[in-house]
């Protein structure tokens, strides 16, 4: 009986720590989120888990909804105007140090994965006018649309769509749409490989094979 106790006791720090006081401290940030963004519409489906340094930034409205069992473990930031709106699926997780920024319309599919310090954002800066400064230029506005079961490897920019079940490598920087079932990377990021059902293989991706047909004949 003792033995119990005492094996009882000793797992009681790491009951508290990782499993038991993160789902209080959670529950507790999203009264505060809700509380500090009165104007905004902020939905949070069940099992929604908010983690440490979770902000979101909407003090004149918008638009904020997960689906169920998102996870977001540590450092999240989303910011919106006063028309943004941000939508993320059931199932999707952001790691450390994610940040979305949104005047138009976001949209995130299910069991979507984002590792560290990924960027999403549907603006891109004006900067071509000389008569002005550049703080001053405004921007150039894209609604994003990014796939179930995308997955978007670490310190990604991401201003453009991203496909089913592709997968963007790390230090990519996503300037035009990736199709669906596809593997890119680089900067700009552009598809490497597909890995989907026969028949739906990218123009870009068939091309490029062509060329290096050509060439291997050659």
């Amino acid at each position: 009986m003792a033995r119990r106790v005492v094996r009882k006791l000793r797992r009681l720090p790491v009951t508290i720590g990782y499993f038991k006081g993160p789902l209080v401290m959670s529950w507790v940030r999203k009264r505060w989120v809700l509380f500090r963004n009165p104007h905004a519409n902020i939905e949070f489906g069940r099992h929604t888990y908010l983690g440490p340094g979770f902000s979101l930034h909407m003090p004149f409205g918008g638009t904020f909804i997960t689906g169920k069992g998102v996870e977001f473990r540590r450092g999240f930031r989303a910011e919106t105007g006063p028309n943004g709106y941000i939508s993320i699926g059931s199932g999707s997780y952001l790691t450390y140090d994610v940040i979305i920024t949104c005047d138009t319309r976001i949209e995130i599919g299910e069991r979507c994965g984002f590792s560290q310090a990924c960027y999403v954002t549907d603006g891109s800066h004006k900067y071509r006018d000389l008569d002005k400064p550049f703080l001053q230029q405004g921007y150039d506005y894209r609604a994003i649309k990014i796939e179930d079961d995308a997955q978007v490897h670490a310190k990604c920019t991401i201003v453009n769509g991203i496909g089913t079940r592709s997968v963007i490598g790390a230090n990519a920087m996503v300037t035009r749409a990736i199709p669906p079932y596809c593997l890119a990377a680089g900067v700009p990021a552009r598809v490497i490989e597909y890995f989907g059902p026969p028949g739906l293989e990218p123009p870009e991706l068939n091309g490029s094979k062509a060329k290096a047909e050509a060439k291997t004949a050659d």
